[in-house]
């Protein structure tokens, strides 16, 4: 199933600091790492949404989310 950047987006913004939109693209390994380390405090998260804005982040299967809606 194709995701959309709209919901990860969202996702990383109101709880990236838990991992919650890489659990949502199917990124559970690095989505526990996230919620143990708390984002990285925080740094992992900027870099997250930074690379959903600009269309370079990609689900489990290294697909690119690209379409908004």
């Amino acid at each position: 199933m194709t995701k959309r950047i709209l919901p990860v987006f969202l996702l990383c913004l109101l709880a990236g600091t838990f991992g919650v939109h890489r659990f949502y693209t199917g990124k559970i390994g690095t989505g526990i790492l996230q919620l143990v380390t708390l984002g990285g405090l925080g740094v992992w998260t900027l870099i997250d949404l930074i690379f959903i804005i600009i269309g370079g982040f990609t689900d489990k299967d290294g697909n690119p989310i690209t379409k908004w809606t």
